[in-house]
């Protein structure tokens, strides 16, 4: 049993997400909580496995509560997010600062749709409990015994198959859930004159990616942005796509360009990762490195497939390093992984195979 806190001070939202989250015999909502101060007591006394937080607030908003709560009772946590450039904003410094997921508040568009969504994610961030204590309390690890800090270590350990030998000049980016924090990791330790143009494929909805890449374009030395459909393919750039579209790569005469287009209509996902992987293993083949990262669901392993059977090559992101380990594992499984490292060494992969 999935045991949930829910935070929000509408009391039309407060009873409508019990109620939906209640509709899986697997989920027990054990509390709600008003404001972020009310959350704090109540995540101390009830102990839930995954924690519903709003961003707006009285008392305390959400990023306040949300910092307060990884350093007391750190567990998982699902933000609910308001679809507006501030909102999302919002919810990427709340990725930042601890939470696991977010959702968008689109219920009154859909609300099985939305109750769907939501049952899934706080299912799937559940899991993730053990690690979130274990990732805030490594902060103290310097006043616990050397076994214990080697223990805590060994979980983020990755695994090193066959290393991607290059050159390689197009880098394209799979990922989902848990997805913004490490594609902000990746692409700021990059250099800007890297070699190498980058196109990722983030699970997201459309209000979301510009922002998004607006964000990234001001943390990393590399320049971001949002695609346009046939945007030029530019060393040190990174291109996100837009939610809603797909992104891939084809070829104007001699030269590729960055494709953006609503085909396939009928993709579970738009943006769709099998798109990004199979256009650019088409188009450039062994020029092409694949990154797939955390994400639900197995999106981007057929496209991989014809990656590698055009001559790209591909990083999986660790099990230990993964917010939820589903389109890494697809690959992996699959064989078609030729690295499988931790988040924090994925961009020195990158560089070493970009630069050959």
């Amino acid at each position: 049993m999935i045991r949930v806190l829910v935070v929000d001070d509408s009391t039309f939202m407060r009873t409508a997400l019990v109620s939906l989250l209640e509709e899986d015999p697997d989920i027990k909502v054990v509390g709600t909580a008003v404001d972020g101060r009310d959350a704090l007591k109540k995540a101390a006394t009830l102990d839930p496995d995954v924690m519903t937080l709003d961003v707006e607030m009285p008392k305390l908003d959400g990023l306040a509560t949300l910092q307060e709560l990884m350093k007391t009772t750190p567990l998982p946590v699902l933000m609910a997010s308001a679809l507006t450039e501030a909102g999302a904003n919002s919810t990427f410094k709340a990725l930042e600062y601890g939470a696991l997921d977010f959702i968008p508040k689109t219920m009154s568009n859909d609300k099985n749709a939305f109750g769907e969504e939501l049952r899934r994610k706080v299912k799937a961030i559940a899991r993730k409990k053990s690690l979130v204590r274990l990732k805030f309390q490594r902060l103290k690890l310097q006043h616990e015994p050397p076994a214990q800090q080697r223990a805590a270590c060994a979980l983020q350990a990755g695994t090193q198959i066959t290393p991607c030998k290059g050159p390689r000049d197009l880098v394209v980016i799979g990922v989902s859930t848990g997805g913004p924090p490490v594609v902000q990791k990746i692409l700021s330790a990059l250099p800007g004159d890297l070699p190498a143009c980058i196109l990722v494929a983030q699970h997201m909805p459309q209000t979301f990616t510009g922002p998004f890449a607006k964000r990234l374009d001001g943390l990393c030395k590399l320049s971001v942005s949002e695609a346009v459909n046939g945007d030029k393919y530019k060393k040190g750039h990174a291109y996100v796509c837009p939610g809603g579209m797909h992104i891939g790569v084809r070829m104007r005469g001699s030269l590729p360009e960055v494709a953006v287009t609503e085909e396939p209509r009928d993709a579970l996902y738009k943006p769709a990762v099998n798109v990004l992987m199979e256009t650019a293993g088409k188009c450039m083949g062994p020029r092409t490195l694949g990154i797939m990262l955390t994400g639900m669901g197995s999106d981007g392993c057929d496209g991989a497939k014809t990656l590698r059977k055009t001559g790209g090559c591909l990083i999986a992101q660790s099990e230990a390093s993964c917010v939820v380990y589903g389109m890494p594992k697809a690959v992996v499984d699959e064989g078609l992984a030729n690295q499988i490292l931790d988040a924090d060494d994925i961009a020195q992969a990158i560089i070493a195979a970009v630069k050959g």
